[in-house]
């Protein structure tokens, strides 16, 4: 008897690799980062300036490529996005200049600055109302995967190609993906040949009106205080994927295979994190139906069991209660992630790709200052661990902005005949 995947699943699992592909695109150089350091001679506030170059194209497209993806469908804008990722991360292998590594890293943040908003609104089609929380931390999941496998997956890609080569071999990974993407997805369940009727009954209902006018002012305010808690989100995580490898090689005195080894450890504490954080939010909103309960207290835990796990830092600096510490902190800090990326979902399901790109241009801001900011102290005081005390603020505030995001409220389109989607508790 002939095995047969569930379109609905071969979908998901389609998205949890875009995700993974995605983060070890963009993370690379944090690990090749020593290398292109020495040989092109940048400073840590100039590493700051490459860093951040992939988050302002990204921060742009968060809206406009929500936007696209709502406009167009997921199918051509997530398959143009992958060309345009791919390419350049090919052409980061090629570069040799700050000018020219700044302008291959804009046009990587450029590329995927439209994936996960539109993603979201791909899940918004093929996913169950009661298994947001669920797709949401498993694709996050495999993000943060990809973050724990590039240090050693880099590391060795640059002992077999060198850094450069390491940067090709990537790029050409990502147009596959892209290819087959096209080939098997459709914006339309209904429309895919592999589709049963059992699957299209547990999917939410579509609106009538396919490609609607975003009511921008209305939806920006209901949607500033999760863009708040998002950026108070990505400060922390922009540092960690940044700034980590680094922090070991330097501040240990570690070569580039062991800073690898030690970023990696703490990467896979997020790997779960994500996984777990949606898991435990869908559990909530299944036993209380209370959709403020189940993603709020979620966050809340994650932010201050992230604050609290990075605190011992402060204090202690021997290399192994460093890495436990940090591993706790991004552990906790993922559990944010499912729970907060169903709200637009949640809020906004007619502009769930606006909605969620919304949200997303918050983890994009800290993905410029955050970078930034950490080079520049690191240059002026030599101190690795003030970047973490300023991230500890950060998750102080973002705590308590939780407390303003309403998801429960549903978003309501006044003169639309729109009616929110009900969420199914089962």
């Amino acid at each position: 008897m002939r095995l047969r995947f569930k379109a609905t699943h071969v979908v998901l699992a389609m998205l949890c690799v875009m995700y993974f592909i995605t983060y070890v695109d963009r993370v690379n150089i944090g690990t090749a980062a020593s290398e292109i350091q020495k040989e092109l001679g940048l400073s840590n506030t100039q590493l700051g300036l490459v860093f951040s170059a992939f988050a302002y194209p990204y921060l742009l497209f968060q809206v406009i490529g929500g936007w696209v993806g709502d406009r167009f469908g997921p199918r051509r804008t997530l398959f143009w996005c992958g060309m345009i990722w791919a390419a350049a991360t090919i052409m980061t292998g090629f570069v040799h200049g700050l000018v020219t590594l700044f302008i291959a890293r804009v046009a990587l943040g450029f590329g995927e600055g439209a994936t996960f908003p539109t993603a979201t609104r791909a899940m918004q089609y093929w996913t169950p109302a009661a298994g947001r929380g669920f797709a949401q931390g498993l694709t996050h999941a495999f993000a943060r995967l990809g973050n724990a496998i590039t240090p050693p997956l880099i590391a060795a890609l640059m002992y077999w190609f060198t850094w450069r080569g390491s940067f090709v071999a990537l790029g050409l990974v990502s147009l596959i993906w892209g290819m087959i993407w096209v080939w098997y997805f459709r914006n339309e369940p209904k429309d895919h040949p592999a589709i049963t009727e059992a699957e299209l009954a547990t999917l939410p209902p579509r609106p009538s009106n396919l490609k609607p006018k975003v009511p921008w002012g209305p939806l920006l305010r209901r949607m500033w205080p999760v863009t708040l808690t998002y950026f108070c989100y990505g400060w922390s995580l922009w540092l960690y994927l940044n700034w980590l490898p680094l922090f070991f090689k330097n501040n240990y005195s570690l070569d580039i295979k062991n800073s690898a080894l030690f970023a990696s450890g703490v990467f896979f504490a997020g790997v779960i994190g994500d996984s777990l954080g949606g898991i435990l939010s869908d559990r909530i909103l299944k036993k209380t139906g209370n959709v403020r309960l189940a993603r709020l207290s979620v966050v809340i835990l994650g932010f201050a069991g992230a604050l609290l796990s990075l605190f011992p830092i402060l204090f202690i600096h021997d290399i192994t209660v460093v890495a436990l510490c940090l591993s706790g902190g991004f552990f906790f800090a993922e559990l944010v992630i499912g729970p907060i990326w169903s709200v637009p979902m949640d809020i906004a399901p007619k502009y769930s790709g606006t909605a969620a790109g919304l949200m997303n241009s918050g983890s994009a801001l800290a993905a410029i200052v955050s970078p930034l900011v950490a080079g520049y102290v690191i240059d002026v005081t030599g101190n690795w661990y003030l970047p973490f005390l300023m991230s500890m603020g950060l998750l102080l505030l973002g705590g308590f902005s939780a407390f303003l995001m309403h998801p429960e409220e549903p978003f309501e389109d006044v003169g639309s005949p729109w009616v929110a989607e009900p969420v199914a508790v089962r």
